[in-house]
């Protein structure tokens, strides 16, 4: 198996003559980011891999009733599909401190999204099932809740930056939120709670963690790993509450006893955790036909759940043709196709404006920002200015100074 981790796989090194004909050409160059960095196509392959499980689950999630082999391979997906994702949540979310620029970042690209389409699926509630569904901007509808939960993550990420042990201290927090019922559903604050490790988690991996995890020799465990999985799920169908994958209830709500909230608390964090290792191994590290939509996985997370729930409201999901194997490949086939489209570069101009809008006029300017446009605007009246390599770079006294 080819190693995205050499710069040729496992292929030989080419003779000289064929590293002269391959300088003679141009080289493809990797997407680049509006600030010039390189993506990483393993993270955009995983985000794009786990929005599809989600959109998935989501779909299974509909025609559970007397299914075992559907809740079966429902209940291995929620032990990691969003704790995946929140890990990759997490290690992107390293670099943030309460800056401006990251603050106006979150405020942009959680908080207004969150608005947005927290009124959005209100409207769509009211017009397809209850004319009096009521605005709540502290009780999340259906998917929002990962929103307000990354919000509430972020902002505390300096805090775990800094403490000495913030795993073991997230686990305990988790686990004490596990036998609270008085934490009640603003914000969703039983799934921030308890997810929160796995975003302390992300916090403290590095890049050379995922390298470990992609060798050859994980890729092969991973196959007894979630055959082992798929097992216990099946078992655990008639004998555990379902409830307990979506981590947002405290221990009594479902009548078992307090001490399991903590244990099925750090047992479902380690099933998470390894089941994530499973997913990351075989991740493709390489550029697939699907990686570019790694840059879009927040719009095909945020709109799919309008069809989800119109299928709801309409009873598309009675039909008994789901009751059949056909029926439910045909269900899942379209729930991964259905991700996918909402992730396109189409999608995304037309939305742009309300999942990541820029909003400079809300903002004060970045006084930080206004003294380098100074500068530079300085350097360029002497007719010069420099560039990182410390080379003179012809004048650009007429290019606009971007803040």
């Amino acid at each position: 198996m080819t190693s995205s981790l050499r710069p040729h796989g496992d292929r030989k090194p080419s003779s000289s003559s064929d590293q002269q004909t391959q300088q003679a050409q141009p080289a493809r160059q990797p997407p680049r980011t509006p600030s010039g960095r390189q993506r990483d196509a393993f993270f955009d392959n995983a985000k794009y891999l786990a929005i599809v499980l989600v959109g998935v689950g989501h779909a299974w999630g509909q025609i559970l009733d007397g299914n075992r082999t559907v809740e079966t391979l429902y209940r291995v997906l929620y032990t990691f599909h969003m704790p995946a994702f929140i890990i990759i949540s997490g290690y992107f979310s390293r670099s943030f401190d309460l800056s401006p620029k990251r603050v106006k970042r979150l405020i942009t690209g959680v908080a207004v999204p969150y608005l947005v389409f927290e009124i959005a699926y209100t409207l769509h509630r009211r017009v397809s099932e209850d004319p009096q569904a009521d605005f709540s901007l502290l009780d999340p509808t259906y998917l929002l809740w990962f929103l307000c939960a990354l919000f509430v993550w972020r902002l505390t990420t300096p805090i775990w930056q800094t403490v000495r042990w913030p795993l073991p201290i997230a686990l305990v927090i988790a686990a004490l939120a596990s036998v609270t019922p008085t934490i009640d559903n603003d914000l969703n604050m039983q799934r921030v709670l308890q997810f929160l490790p796995c975003f302390v988690l992300g916090l403290l991996l590095r890049p050379e963690h995922f390298h470990l995890v992609r060798r050859r020799a994980v890729r092969i465990w991973s196959v007894p790993v979630v055959a082992a999985a798929l097992v216990i799920g099946w078992w655990s169908v008639p004998r555990m509450e379902t409830g307990w994958f979506y981590r947002n209830a405290a221990v009594q709500d479902t009548g078992g006893p307090w001490w399991s909230g903590p244990v099925l608390t750090l047992a479902l964090f380690g099933c998470s955790v390894v089941l994530s290792v499973c997913f990351f191994a075989w991740v493709p590290g390489r550029r697939m036909w699907f990686t570019a939509l790694g840059a879009g996985t927040i719009y095909g997370y945020l709109l799919h759940g309008f069809l989800v729930k119109e299928g709801s409201y309409a009873g598309w999901f009675q039909h008994s043709f789901l009751d059949e194997p056909l029926g439910e490949i045909g269900l899942t086939v379209l729930g991964a196709a259905v991700i996918t489209l909402l992730c396109t570069k189409p999608v995304q101009r037309v939305l742009r404006y309300v999942v990541e809008p820029r909003m400079d006029w809300a903002f004060k300017r970045d006084p930080g920002d206004s003294a380098r446009a100074r500068d530079r605007r300085d350097e360029d009246a002497g007719g010069t200015r420099t560039t990182p390599a410390g080379a003179s770079a012809p004048s650009g006294g007429g290019e606009k100074v971007s803040v």
